[in-house]
């Protein structure tokens, strides 16, 4: 079996509610720019914060 790369390579955003970077993920390939949020909960908590 092959062995795949490290992931240290893939990029790596901050999230403007926890201040922690997340990095890339298959599932927002095709939206990486719009990705704000590291999780559900932190977007939730933003949303708290503009009402």
């Amino acid at each position: 079996m092959r062995r795949k790369g490290f992931k240290s390579h893939l990029p790596t955003q901050l999230c403007p509610v926890c201040g922690l970077p997340f990095q890339w993920r298959k599932k927002w390939a095709r939206n990486w720019d719009a990705v704000k949020y590291c999780s559900q909960r932190c977007k939730r908590q933003a949303e708290g914060r503009l009402a």
